[in-house]
């Protein structure tokens, strides 16, 4: 019975229990933010990586202005990249800062891309980094690519720092050139390169020869268009520093900027070819070129034609040197390339030589310069008194030139041949010219016998004395003495007979007179051609003669009455 009531049909079930009621899940808005959290973090993480380029290495020397997490990588004020470590390398030397990159830099992460830190320096005259002031320092790069923009090297992770900035950037049109000098002066790195005072490059650098025997080559930048004012030819020197002279205009001080003061600089012109009007091709990249201490210097390497001379002097050669002036009527023919002590062993006397270089195009054109005939030419001036001399260029300075002068009235000097060089004669000149005319002045007036002469001086004296004070001088003195009170009595009796003469003179040349003037009247009224008329015409000019010499004998004894004793 229990089992018969414990178990139902399947009909008696179903129809006891009721049929369960399926409800729809509905979607609620709750559930907005957390899928929209997700989906954002997935798409930020999607970006990150998206976003995020290759991780790179760069060392420098410093991490000074470096801060992980915030100092940026930039190129022309774009960033690339975020530092993301700073750590010191194995030797404690130098520090690794792990750098990444942003997406899309890979490509130009190549061994030719360069690196340093942007902070504020002060090279010389120029201030630069000024804006990391108040943003901070950062890392600039350099991709170093070519014009196409692709890249010129490998692919590559680790990178070695610049500490300074680079002088050309990647894109930047122009040309490097390099400079050889035995010194660099006070040029360094960043010094500005002029073309007509205008500044057209920098200095890159300078390398050192190896075992720092040879010159040094100094890398240089010059920018488009300037460029192409490069040839062959071209000449650079050195405008460092402040250069002042003192000549005929006064006090001259020139600088070429106020950089160049500081840091140093080269400068280059045209050629002498190019300023005429000729055409040369344009230097290219990479050309070597030499540096020459001054303009000066310069301007005279671009005289071709050279005469080699040479002469020998005994004065003293103080201040002249090698690049000293050769001048001829005070105008530049030349310079000095050697002065050399020679002593001469057999003989035992030392000379000086001096070598000097003539440029004829300094006062010929091309078309009158012969080379062949330069020797002659001046063989033919030294027949004709040129003589070489050493001259003051400044006696504020002490420095001495060359003067090639004439001499009138030279010996005669013959030259001679060193090889290809003409020497030729020399005459003391400048100082030591006047100080050995002193020189010889004082040694003639050294050999005079002064000694001697004032000994004969005082027995000369000496005599004259005795004889003055001797018996035969006192006898003539009183002889002359009663003489002259002789004459003095003559001449009294002399005046005192003449008195009653020179009295009737004037009466005498007035008859003289009146008798001449009857004569007259008397040859007048008479006339004719008759020998009468004749023999008295001449009477009257005798009469005349003898008024006229009367008149002169009565003026000159009046005023001379002692002539009749002394004569006239």
């Amino acid at each position: 019975m229990n089992g018969q009531n414990n178990h139902q049909s399947p009909d008696e079930y179903d129809c006891t229990m009721p049929d369960a009621t399926v409800r729809r899940i509905r979607f609620s808005i709750i559930w907005i933010i957390p899928v929209l959290s997700v989906l954002i973090a997935g798409f930020l993480i999607w970006k990150s990586f998206a976003n995020n380029g290759p991780e790179i290495t760069v060392m420098f020397d410093t991490a000074d202005g470096l801060t992980s997490g915030q100092t940026q990588v930039k190129n022309k004020a774009v960033v690339l990249g975020t530092v993301e470590g700073i750590s010191l390398t194995d030797d404690l030397r130098h520090v690794n800062v792990r750098i990444r990159m942003n997406a899309g830099s890979g490509p130009m992460l190549t061994d030719k891309a360069r690196f340093w830190v942007v902070r504020p320096r002060i090279n010389g005259a120029s201030i630069t980094g000024l804006e990391t002031l108040m943003s901070g320092a950062y890392i600039a790069f350099d991709p170093g690519l070519d014009g196409a923009g692709e890249g010129k090297g490998r692919r590559v992770t680790e990178f070695r720092g610049l500490e300074a900035p680079p002088g050309v950037r990647s894109g930047q049109p122009g040309r490097t050139y390099t400079l050889i000098t035995p010194t660099i002066g006070s040029i360094g790195q960043g010094a500005p390169v002029f073309f007509r005072d205008v500044d057209v490059g920098e200095v890159l650098g300078y390398t050192m020869p190896p075992g720092g025997r040879g010159p040094i080559l100094i890398q240089l930048f010059v920018r488009e268009p300037y460029d192409h004012y490069l040839y062959p030819d071209t000449r650079f020197w050195s405008v460092s520093g402040v250069k002042v002279g003192l000549g005929a205009g006064g006090l001259k001080v020139q600088m070429q900027s106020l950089q160049a003061l500081f840091s140093g600089g080269v400068a280059f012109g045209l050629p002498m070819e190019k300023e005429k009007g000729q055409t040369t091709e344009e230097a290219p990249a990479d050309t070597v070129f030499r540096l020459y201490d001054s303009q000066e210097d310069a301007e005279s390497a671009g005289y071709h034609e050279r005469v080699p001379l040479a002469t020998y002097v005994t004065s003293s050669v103080k201040g002249l040197v090698p690049g000293s002036q050769v001048t001829m009527f005070g105008i530049q023919i030349g310079s000095v390339t050697s002065v050399k002590l020679d002593l001469d062993q057999k003989t035992g006397h030392p000379r000086v030589r001096i070598g000097m270089q003539i440029q004829p195009e300094r006062v010929l054109s091309a078309k009158e310069i012969h080379h062949e005939a330069l020797p002659d030419m001046f063989r033919t001036l030294v027949e004709n008194g040129l003589r070489a001399s050493t001259d003051s260029a400044s006696l504020l300075t002490g420095e001495s030139m060359i003067s090639l002068n004439f001499v009138k009235n030279a010996p005669p000097a013959q030259t001679t041949m060193e090889g290809q060089t003409l020497v030729i004669p020399s005459q003391a000149g400048g100082m030591s010219g006047i100080m050995d005319s002193l020189s010889t002045v004082a040694g003639r007036l050294a050999d005079m016998p002064f000694e001697q002469i004032g000994v004969n001086a005082n027995n000369l004296l000496a005599h004259v004395d005795k004889t003055l004070t001797g018996p035969d001088v006192q006898q003539s003195l009183a002889s002359l003495k009663e003489s002259l009170k002789n004459l003095q009595a003559l001449s009294g009796q002399l005046n005192s007979g003449l008195h009653p003469l020179m009295q009737r003179l004037p009466e005498m040349v007035t008859a003289l007179d009146q008798t001449l003037q009857n004569a007259n009247r008397l040859l007048a009224s008479y006339g004719g051609n008759s020998d009468f008329h004749r023999n008295l015409q001449a009477m009257v000019i005798q009469l005349s003669q003898a008024a006229r010499s009367l008149r002169f004998l009565s003026e000159f004894l009046t005023n001379h009455p002692t002539a009749l004793i002394s004569g006239r």
